[in-house]
């Protein structure tokens, strides 16, 4: 992969800031893909994530614009927290123990080690959220209750990030169509998978690997984004934040720049042509606004 292009805010000299809320904050699968931004100082963070153990390791480690909060977020009920076997799989709803007996490792993986009740809190009521700009959530089958539950923050909200299952992994949990849709009437667009993940289905095994997958898709993370048809309806410091998450984050360049365009259409600015005569576009890409 060619080296990152410059943040966004260095290309258009512009000192922005992207309001960021993480749900389920704990980072098993490595760095958050918002990493970048925080470390360029683009970013404020407010995290979520109710096991202890990951909410410390945390705390620890965080920075000044940081913040991690021990709410499980959800509609605002006390709910049953399963706690399990592996870390990434805890969730509010009960592992799918029949569903697993056709994927190697999940058994074992879903196995409830511990229940804990806990309240939880919308997201529109947590005080400490200033605003939302970008959010990425990932609760385990939990995702489309908490969307459910948050109209006026994601009323404001510009990217989301969010885990998608297309399979029940957990009882009576909804999958990706019924999250794209609920999204889709709240004004955003689906963009792209970041990743998807697949597994092989039993009695198969590939290279004796429980973790290889082959055909079958299981979960990923999927990207949505303001419709970019009506980004005219969005503010113009809004156009800036999301031109700079999708840039620094994904690298879509090419919402980016349609972004970038609708500002300088509307305030007279001139950061598209900073934006194509910064390298800031791939080898080959090109734009005719």
């Amino acid at each position: 992969m060619s080296a990152s292009p410059p943040s966004l805010t260095a290309i258009l000299g512009l000192d922005l800031s992207v309001d960021i809320v993480d749900i389920g904050a704990n980072p098993i699968d490595g760095d958050p893909p918002y990493k970048g931004l925080l470390q360029c100082g683009a970013a404020r963070l407010v995290g979520f994530e109710p096991n202890p153990g990951a909410l410390a390791r945390l705390n620890r480690a965080k920075g000044p614009s940081e913040t991690y909060l021990p709410y499980a977020v959800g509609d605002g009920g006390r709910h049953t927290l399963n706690l399990c076997q592996a870390e990434g799989m805890t969730s509010l709803l009960t592992p799918n123990r029949t569903f697993f007996q056709y994927f190697h490792g999940f058994s074992d993986w879903a196995r409830v080690v511990r229940k804990m009740e806990v309240d939880t809190v919308r997201l529109d009521d947590v005080e400490q959220i200033r605003r939302l700009d970008y959010l990425k959530i990932d609760i385990q089958g939990g995702e489309l209750t908490v969307f459910k539950n948050a109209p006026r923050r994601l009323a404001e909200c510009l990217v989301i990030q969010t885990e998608v299952e297309f399979l029940p992994l957990y009882e009576g949990q909804p999958l990706f169509s019924e999250v794209e849709m609920h999204l889709r009437a709240l004004g955003f667009v689906f963009h792209r998978f970041w990743p998807l993940r697949t597994r092989v289905i039993k009695p198969m095994l590939i290279d004796n690997d429980p973790y290889k997958g082959l055909s079958q898709v299981v979960d990923g993370d999927a990207v949505f984004v303001r419709d970019f048809t009506r980004f005219e309806l969005l503010d113009s410091a809004q156009l800036l934040k999301l031109a700079l998450v999708m840039h620094d984050v994904y690298r879509s360049f090419d919402v980016a720049l349609r972004a970038l365009l609708t500002h300088d259409r509307r305030e007279n600015t001139s950061y598209v042509q900073r934006y194509l005569g910064g390298g800031a576009v791939a080898a080959g890409a090109g734009s005719n606004p």
